[in-house]
C-alpha cells in the first residue's frame, strides 16, 4: 500500500521512536526523548500530519506530550487492534520499522479518532493510584508470608515492614485526598460519583484516575473501554455464552468489588442484583452485571454534572 503524505505511524519504543511518514516514504529511527518527540512534533505540525501510534503507557508519554503541546491531534490506539489491522492486510513479518509502516497504513486507512489528552491533574492522580496500588500489593504478600513462618525474629521483621508499608499508603492516600481536594474539576467529580451506592473513595480515584472518558461516551462505550461490554460467540447455527473481554483491568477491578458492596445494601442496585440471582443466574455473573450498571450509571452522573437520585 502506498502510503499518502499526511498520514504517520510511529512504533514506540523503551529506547526509541521508530517513524514512517508518508511525506518522506521510508522509515526513521529517533531517540524516546523529549528533545527529538519535540523536533516531530514541530515537524508534524508544519505539515498537518495525521499521527498515530500504539498505546504504549509510560513509554510514549514524552510523544504524548509533545504532540499535546503543539496542539496536534493524534491518534493512540490498542496495540491488538493495531495487530489485527496488520494481519488484516496479510503483513506477518513484524520489524519496528515494518510495524510504523503499518500504523501509518492503518491512519490511513481507518482514520481512528483522536486522542484526548489526560489533564495534568488526572495524570498525577494515575500516578499517585499507582503507586498506592504497589504498596497495597507489597502489604498483601508479606501478610502471605506471615502466616506461614514461625520464627520470631522473621515475624516481628515482617510486622514492621507491614506497618511501614501501611504508614507509605496513608501518605499517598492523604496525597491523592489533598489532589482531589484541591482541583475544582476533580472535587466535583469526586463528589458526584461517591453518590453512587457501591462506589467508595478507592473506586472513585480509580475512575477519575483511569476513565478521563467518563460522562462523554454513549453507554456501550464507556462499558467496552472498561471491559465490561459483553459481546456475542456465535457462529452459524451455534450460539455462545456472552462474554466481556478487553478493556481497563483495574477499572474493572474497582467497579466488581463496588458492585459486591452495592450487592449487600438495601438500594436498587442490590434489587437488581437480586433479581439475577433469582432469575438461576450466577453470582458472578450478576456482579459483573451490576458493575456494568455502576459504571453506565456513574457516565450519566458526570454527564449531567447531577449526584445519584435513586428515584
Amino acid at each position: 500500500m502506498i502510503i499518502h503524505p499526511g498520514f504517520v505511524g510511529i512504533d514506540v519504543s523503551k529506547s526509541h521512536l521508530d517513524v514512517f511518514d508518508g511525506r518522506i516514504g521510508k522509515p526513521e529511527r529517533f531517540d524516546n526523548s523529549l528533545a527529538a518527540a519535540a523536533k516531530l512534533a514541530r515537524r508534524f505540525k508544519k505539515h498537518g500530519s495525521s499521527v498515530l501510534f500504539e498505546a504504549t503507557g509510560r513509554y510514549d508519554q514524552v510523544l504524548r506530550e509533545a504532540l499535546s503541546k503543539q496542539g496536534l491531534a493524534f491518534a493512540r490506539v490498542n496495540p491488538a487492534r493495531a495487530r489485527d489491522f496488520a494481519r488484516s492486510m496479510g503483513a506477518l513479518a513484524k520489524t519496528d520499522a515494518l510495524d510504523a509502516r503499518m500504523l501509518a497504513a492503518m491512519a490511513q486507512t481507518l482514520s481512528p479518532e483522536s486522542f484526548t489528552a489526560t489533564p495534568p491533574e488526572r495524570q498525577k492522580l494515575a500516578a499517585l493510584l499507582l503507586r498506592r496500588d504497589q504498596l497495597v500489593g507489597m502489604r498483601a504478600e508479606e501478610k502471605t508470608r506471615l502466616e506461614a513462618l514461625r520464627d520470631a525474629t522473621m515475624i516481628e521483621a515482617i510486622n514492621q515492614h507491614i506497618a511501614f508499608l501501611s504508614e507509605d499508603i496513608g501518605r499517598i492516600e492523604a496525597s491523592i485526598a489533598k489532589l482531589q481536594t484541591s482541583d475544582a474539576g476533580l472535587s466535583k467529580a469526586a463528589s458526584l460519583l461517591l453518590s453512587i451506592p457501591g462506589i467508595g473513595p478507592v473506586a472513585s480515584t480509580v475512575l477519575l484516575a483511569l476513565m478521563p472518558e467518563l460522562g462523554r461516551c454513549s453507554p456501550r462505550e464507556i462499558a467496552a473501554l472498561a471491559g465490561l461490554a459483553p459481546y456475542n460467540v456465535d457462529s452459524g447455527a451455534m450460539r455462545g455464552k456472552r462474554r466481556i473481554r478487553g478493556g481497563r483491568a483495574r477499572v474493572r477491578i474497582a467497579l466488581y468489588m463496588a458492585a459486591v458492596a452495592a450487592s449487600r445494601g438495601k438500594t436498587r442496585f442490590a434489587a437488581f442484583y437480586a433479581a439475577f440471582i433469582a432469575r438461576g443466574k450466577p453470582p458472578k455473573l450478576a456482579l459483573i452485571a451490576m458493575a456494568r450498571k455502576i459504571l453506565i450509571t456513574a457516565n450519566a452522573v458526570v454527564r449531567d454534572a447531577r449526584q445519584y437520585n435513586p428515584s
